[in-house]
């Protein structure tokens, strides 16, 4: 029997998988969380070491789970969380907390940046430069932090420095590299123009692979951490949007796959990259050699109602996500007059504002915790129904994932504001999945995408449109719509006296 483990290091967690491949199946599983950091307004942060720390207790836990002869594992892939920081001194090790992508202390690099025109823009970048996107992140730091940067031998990204604790290799790879702002989407290589437009420097940025290839073996004092043999071999990976839609066996286009989890994402594969002219949406590279996608995205989904179960006391409560879902379930569409923008850590798609904020609007004395849990799911719907209008063409097919997927009255919201039906596929852990088969295909267990995909449950389950509600949702999202421009004035204002 042959095997291979995926790791996903999330922005909430760690999450590592055995994959048998002769069966297709997932075996065991294993997660730890670790804290996001907020040491000033607007500011996340995490220890990459809490990464590493994480992925060995889960790679052993997992291990516990099943009894397979530890060299049986051919090959490791990794996915993780895209566009943060590490920045690593000579001898390699973090010069400080890693930046990631809910970040937006580059806001004004941001803003300075998109002085350029953005016919230039167009052509050499894949989208608007964002608060969090690595280019940015190191422009920050050069202005604020000048002597992190001239101690900074090399940056990575987070399942790229876990990759360099396994392997004492430094690189990235095409899928995680092109959200960095800095890579030439179309070549797959650095941008001389980009880290020229944010003076930066080409010396710390790392080779850059495909996700497929090889990046090194495991090495002896980290096969012993994970509890696994000298010598496995450590694919480069991918980004976690890429990971989590090969989990489903997407790379073909016609099928979007809508994301819920702690972010909200839109992904939709493309032959080619077509980046768009007005800086709506990203393109960035597939997994998948000779593929792209373009993806939007809401910063605040599931985070949203994270931050809703712990302002409501139901943190340590283990049952706190499908009792909300019931809350919500007890109430009308439009929760009762409450409308939520889940702008709570900014907004990327399609305002791009890092000092947009969170609202509920029409609370009066009626609105009760189920009322607020609905509004949180139909604000969550619609932010994502404004990414959805954006791809470069209406998909045939949409796939939900993600927490909101659990959720039937989340998975209802979602069916009827986007007018379209909703397929679920069977299982969970998509990224893990997704990292497994990028290995298996690194390693030549799989000869390629189209064989590793064929063994993946296809998506069965579809929730269909309640005609009541289509017509109900349209106005309201329209409503929805127009509060930014309304509003954005005040946030901004709120963002300066605080």
């Amino acid at each position: 029997m042959t095997y291979l483990l995926g790791i996903d290091i999330g922005t909430s967690s760690v999450k590592a998988l055995i994959w048998e491949v002769d069966g297709g199946q997932v075996l065991a599983t294993a997660s730890r969380e670790y804290p996001v950091q907020q040491p000033q307004p607007g500011y996340a942060e995490q220890n990459p070491d809490d990464w590493w720390q994480a992925t060995q207790i889960t790679v052993r836990e997992a291990l516990q789970q099943v009894s397979i002869p530890a060299d049986a594992i051919k090959g490791i892939g990794l996915s993780g969380q895209m566009h943060g920081t590490v920045c690593l001194d000579q001898a390699h090790k973090p010069l400080r907390p890693a930046i990631i992508w809910a970040d937006t202390r580059s806001k004004a690099q941001c803003e300075r940046l998109l002085t350029i025109s953005p016919e230039m823009l167009a052509q050499h970048a894949p989208g608007r430069p964002a608060a969090g996107f690595m280019g940015p992140t190191l422009m920050w730091l050069a202005e604020h932090e000048p002597e992190t940067l001239a101690q900074t031998a090399a940056v990575l990204l987070p399942k790229d420095y876990v990759r360099y604790c396994m392997t004492g290799e430094l690189a990235t790879e095409v899928s995680d590299a092109a959200s960095t702002w800095l890579l030439d989407v179309r070549s797959g290589q650095w941008s001389d123009w980009l880290v020229e437009q944010c003076a930066l420097e080409m010396r710390y940025l790392p080779p850059v692979l495909q996700s497929t290839d090889v990046a090194g073996t495991l090495h002896a004092k980290a096969a012993a951490a994970l509890g696994l043999p000298v010598g496995i071999p450590v694919v480069a990976g991918c980004a976690d949007q890429p990971a989590q839609a090969l989990g489903y066996g997407l790379y073909a286009t016609g099928t979007a796959l809508v994301t819920v989890g702690t972010g909200g994402q839109v992904f939709y594969p493309l032959t080619e990259p077509r980046v768009d002219p007005a800086l709506r949406y990203y393109v960035f590279n597939h997994a998948v050699t000779g593929y792209w996608y373009s993806a939007a995205a809401t910063l605040s989904a599931g985070l949203s109602l994270r931050w809703l179960r712990d302002l409501l006391g139901l943190g340590q409560q283990a049952d706190a996500y499908p009792l909300l879902s019931d809350w919500a379930a007890q109430v009308d569409a439009g929760a009762n007059g409450l409308l939520f923008l889940p702008y709570l850590a900014g907004e990327r798609t399609p305002h791009f504002d890092p000092d947009a904020s969170g609202l509920f609007l029409g609370l009066r004395l009626h609105h009760t915790p189920a009322h607020l849990a609905r509004a949180v799911m139909e604000g969550v719907a619609f932010s994502l129904l404004e990414c959805l209008t954006l791809l470069p063409q209406t998909p045939e097919k949409l796939i939900l994932s993600g927490g909101a997927a659990a959720s039937p009255v989340w998975r209802q919201i979602l069916t009827d504001v986007f007018d379209q039906p909703l397929w679920i596929a069977g299982g969970s852990h998509h990224a893990c999945i997704g990292a497994a088969l990028v290995a298996g295909v690194g390693t030549g267990v799989y000869a390629d995408f189209a064989v590793a995909c064929q063994q993946l449950e296809q998506p069965a389950k579809v929730t269909e449109q309640n005609p009541s509600k289509v017509a109900f949702y349209a106005a309201r999202c329209q409503l929805y719509n127009e509060l930014y421009a309304q509003l954005q004035g005040a946030m901004h204002n709120l963002i300066s006296l605080s």
